[in-house]
């Protein structure tokens, strides 16, 4: 076994990625025809999901060739072959949507997308299957999409992952019931207790510093949430546990599973990040395999359904798969489109096609970029050293930090974006984040490194750690006190105030700055001073203040208690 540091110096520091900063010598190295193959596995288990293991590294010559696109299946999957047989009827069609079926679909937009694509636009046809009581085409493809991911039964959804959480947590908690949950959750968490009435249980996750990133949710902060329910003579209705985060971060969903059910309790995962999860040796679990009855996730993300489409998968029977099902038709449309369910089909037969190897080429760019840029003088790579209680952190997700330089998230990211064609996916306030996945080639891994050495070339590397705008020691959460429940305060009067006359008073709309895209303030929560420092501390370095009315905070909604 060869070691990370084994790897020969000559192959990491001379793959061809050119420094192209104006400050510096501009050389290009040539490359060796051959270099031995190797594995490189991870030197302990904090390593998980930090390395990737692959058969060889390659000629250098490969290593700059952008690598072939995914194979293409031979036979089309159930509800794709269904969809492409009806768009080539030959029929007088009388029917929605008003298109038809392309004959009238707006000059403007075919220049962009074309015609087949309205072509294959069409309702709920017989032939289409209905999705709220499917019997034909798309029950075979939600059976083989179960078959792949484990579960035993999964749900296409049009609305996005918010609705499939939405749908999980009104399928498990009724109103006054107690949900168990991070306090960093997604916003679609905060809507499900206003449509289900249920009554929250946060955990404050760990927080780091120096990234300005949250982490996950052990499972002693789990058991800890559920004894203090049992000592006020209550019980959690269900868990709910975001893993992996939005930067990667995974939990230990195998305990907090073990520990859920010992107790009665079903826990519902948001896998938004993690449809890829388990499919490569060198990946973590999926959340089914780790013993997760309820996951929701965003096959458009990592994987390659068009987005909005996602998939709700359930494991074992102790929730009522019937009351998954009403909920999931009071949320959805009644009219879905057939494009984003044909593409969650299309899909799952990609990734069937090679489950075991398909991610084994991301999984390779993924570690040489980390690699190369640890190597980059002022720059920093997130690694599960800072957040050494959990048991891996997702090697597809690259979070770079820059306050070494001096530099926000968002002066990188300008830069980046204006100078190179580097388009990241998070942009945070002392770091930035950036996906690898199926369709990334060598030539956007070297437009990457090419970029971030010109801009560590063009930027004084400052004294000290600390670098750019460290926080003072307080999550943007750190400080909660609960007046209303979530739902009670939607529904509440309300009225606007000044911002310095909101101290104290309840919240009446949910205050989300990107980054770190951590709800600060929720309706029902009381106003609190160090929130207000935090929000105006993120706003004025650029961060996207959302869900509220008035986005330069100087007046806030609250309710009338």
């Amino acid at each position: 076994m060869h070691s990370c540091t084994s790897v020969s110096l000559d192959l990491i520091f001379h793959l061809g990625f050119a420094n192209n900063s104006s400050l510096r010598p501009f050389r290009r190295s040539r490359l060796c025809l051959s270099q031995e193959r190797g594995i490189i596995k991870p030197e302990n288990r904090h390593d998980k999901g930090t390395f990737t293991e692959y058969n060889k590294l390659g000629t250098k010559d490969d290593l700059l060739i952008s690598h072939s696109p995914v194979a293409q299946q031979d036979s089309l999957p159930p509800l794709v072959s269904a969809l492409k047989a009806s768009a080539e009827q030959k029929v007088a069609s009388f029917h929605f949507p008003g298109h038809n079926r392309g004959r009238a679909a707006p000059p403007s937009l075919t220049q962009i997308i074309g015609l087949k694509s309205f072509s294959h636009d069409l309702p709920a046809l017989p032939e289409l299957d209905n999705l709220f009581s499917p019997v034909g085409p798309i029950l075979e493809a939600q059976r083989q999409a179960a078959k792949l991911f484990g579960s035993s039964e999964t749900w296409f959804l049009v609305g996005g992952t918010t609705c499939g959480i939405q749908a999980a947590i009104m399928a498990t908690c009724s109103p006054g019931e107690f949900l168990i949950l991070p306090r960093n959750t997604h916003l679609s968490a905060i809507s499900a207790m206003v449509l289900s009435g249920a009554r929250p249980k946060y955990i404050i996750p760990q927080y780091d510093f120096k990234w300005d990133i949250a982490g996950g949710v052990t499972t002693s902060q789990v058991e800890q949430a559920v004894k203090e329910l049992e000592m006020e003579g209550q019980r959690a209705a269900a868990v709910f546990i975001t893993s992996p985060t939005y930067h990667g971060i995974c939990s230990n969903l195998t305990e907090i599973s073990q520990l859920c059910h010992s107790h009665g309790i079903p826990l519902i995962v948001d896998e938004a990040h993690g449809a890829h999860l388990g499919f490569h040796p060198q990946l973590p679990n999926s959340a089914l395999q780790q013993g997760a009855d309820l996951a929701v996730q965003s096959t458009h993300k990592v994987l390659c359904s068009l987005t909005q489409s996602s998939m709700l998968h359930m494991s074992g029977n102790m929730v009522d798969r019937e009351r998954i099902c009403r909920c999931l038709q009071t949320l959805q449309s009644t009219s879905p489109s057939y494009l984003l369910l044909a593409s969650l089909d299309a899909a799952r037969s990609q990734l069937s096609e090679n489950p075991d190897t398909i991610f084994n080429r991301a999984m390779e760019l993924a570690f040489e970029a980390k690699y190369l840029i640890k190597e980059i003088p002022g720059i920093s790579v997130l690694d599960l050293a800072r957040f050494s209680n959990f048991p891996a952190i997702d090697p597809l997700r690259l979070t770079i930090g820059f306050w070494q330089l001096g530099l926000s998230g968002y002066e990188a990211d300008e830069f980046l974006c204006r100078d190179h064609g580097i388009v990241c996916e998070l942009v945070g306030n002392r770091s930035n984040t950036f996906t690898i996945n199926l369709g990334t080639s060598r030539d956007d891994i070297q437009m990457l490194i090419l970029g971030i050495e010109h801009l560590v070339g063009i930027t004084a590397p400052i004294d000290g750690e600390k670098g750019y705008g460290e926080f003072d020691g307080y999550t943007p959460f750190a400080d909660i006190k609960m007046s209303l429940i979530p739902r009670d305060a939607f529904f509440a009067s309300k009225k606007k105030v000044g911002i310095g006359e909101s101290l104290g008073k309840v919240c009446g709309e949910l205050i989300c700055p990107y980054p770190p895209g951590i709800p600060v303030m929720i309706p029902g929560e009381v106003i609190t001073e160090k929130a207000l420092e935090y929000l105006l501390d993120v706003r004025s370095k650029g961060a996207v203040i959302t869900g509220a009315s008035d986005t330069s905070l100087s007046s806030i909604v609250v309710c009338n208690v």
